[in-house]
């Protein structure tokens, strides 16, 4: 159960659509407040603590993968993003610069809601890990990983910006190293009820992970693919 205080702020320059998902939303329990442009969102987030943005890629102005972008940089609002159903595009470029998860309008209630709960579960769970276990580490062919911290710094200690899908996938693989992992088993692990069987999201972000490792010169080894099986963390790891 997702704790009422959590709050949602719905972005969305639709009157109809905006009134019909915070409506939902508050019927399930949560605090929400609805924003038609990026303007408005601002206004409200300088107000007060937003536990996750529901944003429609089309706004009026500033659009929401440029809000989205924006967020990603202050990187203490989780972005749920609304794309127009078969816009392949705008929700690779979504997950690409950051945003949690995708939505394709039309879309159904429930899953809208098992969207939003799912990543306000990752939310807390990554604060409470944070909070109750600072000092959690993985060290792996020089690289460190501070699961408290979120934080991955390279064998000449540089540190690499990864979004929260990005970290929550290469904890899945740390954490299970060198044990061949399939895509359902990586969809459970970082997506948990929320996945579907034709998710996507796991290879754009499994894609980017493995880019951004492979700018360091160790890095392009880590994460091999094995072939009719799925994918090996090839590294042997340290806890602690």
């Amino acid at each position: 159960m997702v704790m009422s205080t959590s709050f949602i702020a719905v972005v969305e320059d639709d009157k109809e659509i905006r009134g019909l998902v915070t409506a939902l939303l508050t019927r399930e329990g949560f605090e929400t407040a609805g924003c038609r442009t990026a303007e408005e969102f601002d206004r409200l987030l300088e107000r007060r603590r937003i536990d996750l943005a529901v944003l429609d890629v089309m706004l009026p102005g500033e659009d929401g993968l440029s809000l989205c972008r924006r967020l990603r940089s202050r990187g203490d609002v989780p972005v749920l993003m609304v794309t127009a159903k078969g816009d392949d595009i705008d929700r690779i470029v979504g997950l690409e610069i950051g945003a949690d998860d995708y939505l394709a309008k039309p879309f159904n209630p429930r899953e809208l809601v098992a969207r939003v709960r799912a990543i306000l579960r990752r939310t807390r769970e990554s604060n409470r890990v944070q909070a109750m276990a600072p000092s959690e580490r993985y060290h792996f062919a020089g690289w460190s990983l501070d699961a408290g911290g979120r934080l991955l710094l390279t064998p000449d200690e540089q540190e690499v910006t990864l979004t929260g899908g990005e970290f929550d996938l290469l904890m899945a693989f740390v954490t299970h190293a060198q044990r061949v992992l399939n895509r359902d088993q990586l969809l459970d692990w970082t997506r948990g009820r929320s996945a579907t069987p034709f998710d996507r999201s796991i290879d754009v972000q499994l894609s980017r992970l493995r880019r951004k490792l492979a700018e360091h010169p160790t890095g392009g080894a880590l994460i091999k693919t094995v072939r009719g099986g799925g994918y090996v963390f090839a590294a042997a790891v340290e806890r602690g």
